[in-house]
């Protein structure tokens, strides 16, 4: 595998000059700052030096490129796999689309005998990820692993963008389908949160949108916690996730907010939350964000102390982002320590994360997590 890496800013657009693997290069993986990627800033150079290259990508709430994480940029990773092939499916979405039946439908579009992994990048605001999840994941073999996450808008909530056969779009998901047996996947994400407060009941929701925790309003149960900062909702919540439970033995969810209606006093949420299940609110923890960070480092780490991994994906949600401030490289630092200094990184934070919580496990959406997919041919 061959990956080159290109950043693009508003003085100086890219550096260095896309196109090192012209032809050779089958995807281009794109994350940027919504305001450019609205406006194509840069991409028409990206479909012309790649013009073989599946272009995908999101816009994001802070863009990863090495070690750094920038605002305002765009971050282009061009591969090309020795071995391994690529294919895309796209759909438009909308919010009162059936995202299971959206799911379904990519997954089949991709499925072939030599399918091993798919990567789902989706439009962030209006989407019920859990269905969209659950609906792909019902078409594809348990060994084909399945990660991505959720376009981003900065702390803003306005809109998102998913690339679409090179062009940035609104109301997309994107999936990628990778074949080949040589081709190895790694994964793992982790979040870091601590819950407080008690445990509740959810009594009344539909869907991702919450409207009562033990028969009181959560828009009001968030404006309690939340005093003065409560004027900055929905932005603001991102502090103070919610850990949803189904059943007994369950492993909890994470739930970041996407909006709030003050009509109806409700919640949307990234992904499911159930009538009946318990949930809790969380609340961060510096140095435990840091520690998930590197822990997904490690589970996604699949060839452990043999050679590093040829590319990982980064993929950290925005909440983790504003808790950590001026500390929000230091999570990717954790991550280089783990896979090496030779292995590309690049990445977005997200509105939302899709990952397995173990290997062959069920996937999941997840929210306030850092996930990472790490690519390697042998």
């Amino acid at each position: 595998m061959r990956v080159e890496q290109n950043l693009w800013t508003p003085a100086e657009g890219w550096n260095p000059t896309p196109g090192g693997l012209g032809d050779a290069a089958q995807l281009v993986m794109v994350f940027g700052a919504t305001e450019p990627l609205k406006r194509d800033a840069g991409m028409e150079t990206l479909r012309t030096a790649y013009p073989g290259a599946q272009i995908v990508g999101c816009s994001t709430a802070g863009e990863i490129f090495g070690t750094r994480v920038f605002d305002d940029t765009i971050v282009a990773t061009a591969i090309h796999f020795e071995h391994a092939r690529v294919a895309c499916a796209c759909e438009s979405v909308s919010g009162l689309c059936d995202y299971f039946s959206i799911g379904e439908r990519l997954g089949q579009a991709l499925l072939q005998d030599d399918l091993v992994h798919v990567f789902v990048l989706s439009e962030g605001l209006k989407i019920n990820g859990s269905d969209l999840v659950r609906g792909l994941s019902s078409r594809l073999p348990e060994y084909v692993s399945v990660t991505g996450g959720l376009a981003g808008d900065g702390s803003r909530f306005g809109e998102t963008y998913v690339i679409r056969e090179g062009k940035p779009e609104r109301n997309i998901v994107t999936t990628v389908g990778f074949y080949g047996s040589r081709l190895r996947i790694g994964y793992g994400s982790v979040g870091g949160w601590d819950p407080f407060g008690p445990e509740r009941l959810v009594t009344r929701s539909q869907g991702n949108v919450l409207y009562e925790l033990d028969g009181k309003s959560i828009l009001g149960l968030y404006k309690i916690y939340l005093g003065e900062l409560a004027e900055g909702l929905p932005a603001t919540g991102l502090m103070f996730p919610l850990s949803v439970r189904v059943g007994k033995d369950d492993r909890p969810v994470v739930r970041t907010l996407l909006s709030v209606n003050e009509a109806e006093q409700s919640i949307t949420f990234a992904g499911d939350i159930p009538e009946g299940a318990y949930a809790r609110l969380m609340k961060a923890n510096f140095d435990r964000l840091i520690d998930g960070a590197v822990e997904a480092a490690r589970l996604g780490n699949i060839n452990r102390d043999e050679v590093p991994p040829d590319l990982a994906v980064l993929i950290s949600c925005v909440g983790r982002k504003l808790i950590l401030k001026q500390r929000v490289e230091e999570e990717i630092e954790g991550v280089r320590d783990i896979l090496g200094a030779s292995t590309p990184l690049a990445g977005f934070y997200s509105y939302g994360e899709i990952c397995p919580f173990t290997r062959g496990g069920r996937c999941e959406l997840h929210n306030q997590t850092m996930t990472i997919t790490a690519f390697s041919e042998r």
